[in-house]
């Protein structure tokens, strides 16, 4: 399979950890002819972080610059959350029969998840081989041989494709921080979004929420309205001075705008009225939030009503956020379990998906066993607090195929210092075989990366 490049690196906007390749070719059995490209392409560039937009610019002055020919945009940034609002936009704004172009990373299973094109079908869908192959081609050949990282190249064959397909909007997920990230070329969105903002790539961002918010605000400008999911005072603050220099009028969380769960439903209030909705298709408190900034997004960009934005609210899929496996050769494996994934990796996501699993405990109590396997790159410490009192055990294991992966050995001790029961476990697999023997059946949560994430969908469907 084709693995994520996981968040840990590459300001410029990639996700690759120092000492891992920005690609991880698939096994014979899956390989496409796009992966040939991708990987040449890893080697365009000496270094994986390099701060710095110049090389991405030539590119697309080469390429006719589509960057500046694309549907309107609205361009996501922060810390967590940034994909879960990209997929309830994509999701609201499909049931309003609107053609969305969108473009997230890592990706899970395939690089071409990257890119998600509209159909005629009125719905988008990842980006065929046989266009996907012709695009990095294209992007090659433009570039001459010249410098550029991974990340920036890929992110020149999306403008591309957008450029080229008719569409109504586009959604466009920052790679990494904003400022310098590789899709802040694009000069005037017509709504920014900024997600909850905490610590995570502290070598590359900075070591402090507040330095960390002002990479994510270089996302902002002249007079674009700007959507700001819930913050701490310290990266509101940074957030808001960016704001004030630009003339950029804010709706902030809780301010201009607030969402809450009543008797089953989500209610959400902003400057123009109420909103009485069904809640989210993600599972977790969080998500409200996360759902709130997404409305509000919609509102702001204009055009998409109440029943629309309702219909995707139930229609929302987000694979590795708190995700059901429920069929499939793991799932089967571990009959009368439930089974679980999430990729989040840094300690606020531990926070929230310890969240979610304790309100899944309250109403429906099950032994919770972790099997976790991490990035040595990801800035991991402090993941495993939030489970203490929590789980029961926790299984480590290995990333197949990933040489920067922690040790099953490694991820283990990183459980222990926060208080955990933790075996190192061979594989997945023997991970799941062990936890599944739980006296009564168990909960079993698979978490700790993305590239795990991916690694488990392909071996649960098979891909």
């Amino acid at each position: 399979m084709s693995n994520p490049p996981s968040k840990s690196s590459e300001p410029s906007g990639g996700k690759t950890p120092a000492g891992s390749p920005p690609y991880a070719p698939p096994s014979e059995a899956r390989r496409q002819p796009s992966d040939a490209i991708l990987e040449r392409l890893t080697g365009l560039h000496p270094k994986l972080i390099d701060l710095s937009l110049g090389r991405l610019e030539r590119l697309l002055a080469a390429l006719g610059n589509p960057q500046q020919n694309l549907p309107p945009v609205i361009h996501v940034a922060g810390t967590n959350g940034k994909g879960s609002v990209v997929a309830y936009l994509r999701a609201m704004c499909e049931a309003q029969g609107l053609r969305v172009h969108a473009y997230t990373s890592p990706h899970l299973v395939n690089f071409h998840e990257r890119i998600r094109l509209a159909t005629d079908a009125g719905t988008s869908a990842p980006v065929n081989e046989d266009a996907l192959a012709k695009l990095l081609a294209d992007c090659e050949a433009a570039n001459a041989g010249e410098a550029i990282t991974f990340f920036e190249i890929t992110t020149a064959a999306a403008f591309l494709a957008f450029s080229r397909v008719p569409a109504d909007i586009v959604l466009l997920e920052v790679g990494l921080g904003g400022r310098f990230d590789a899709t802040n070329v694009v000069a005037t969105p017509k709504v920014c979004v900024i997600t909850p903002v905490s610590l995570d790539h502290q070598s590359f961002l900075g070591d402090t929420v507040a330095k960390i918010a002002g990479e994510k605000a270089g996302i902002l400008k002249r007079c674009v309205p700007a959507i700001i999911a819930p913050q701490t005072d310290d990266a509101l603050g940074v957030i808001e001075e960016q704001a004030m220099s630009l003339a950029v009028p804010l709706a902030r969380f809780g301010q201009e705008f607030t969402a809450c769960e009543e008797h089953g439903r989500l209610v959400f209030q902003d400057e123009t009225g109420l909103l009485d909705l069904p809640m989210p298709g993600l599972r977790g408190r969080h998500q409200i939030a996360n759902a709130a900034t997404a409305i509000a997004a919609a509102r702001a960009f204009g055009g998409i009503e109440e029943a629309s934005i309702a219909a995707g609210l139930e229609r929302v899929e987000w694979p590795a956020r708190m995700q059901r496996l429920s069929a499939g050769l793991l799932a089967e494996s571990v009959k009368g379990a439930e089974l679980w994934l999430d990729g989040g990796h840094n300690p606020a996501a531990g926070e929230v998906i310890a969240e979610t699993l304790a309100d899944l405990e309250d109403t429906n109590p099950r032994p919770l066993v972790l099997v976790s396997g991490m990035m040595a790159s990801k800035d991991t410490g402090g993941f495993f607090d939030a489970f203490q009192g929590l789980a029961s055990r926790v299984l480590t294991v290995g990333i197949p195929g990933q040489e920067n992966a922690r040790s099953a050995g490694d991820v283990a001790l990183l459980a222990r210092e926060a208080g955990l029961e933790a075996t190192p476990m061979a594989s997945i697999e023997e991970a799941l075989a062990l936890a599944a023997k739980t006296e009564p059946s168990p909960r079993i949560v698979i978490c700790g990366s993305l590239y795990l994430a991916g690694e488990v969908l392909a071996r649960n469907f098979g891909r």
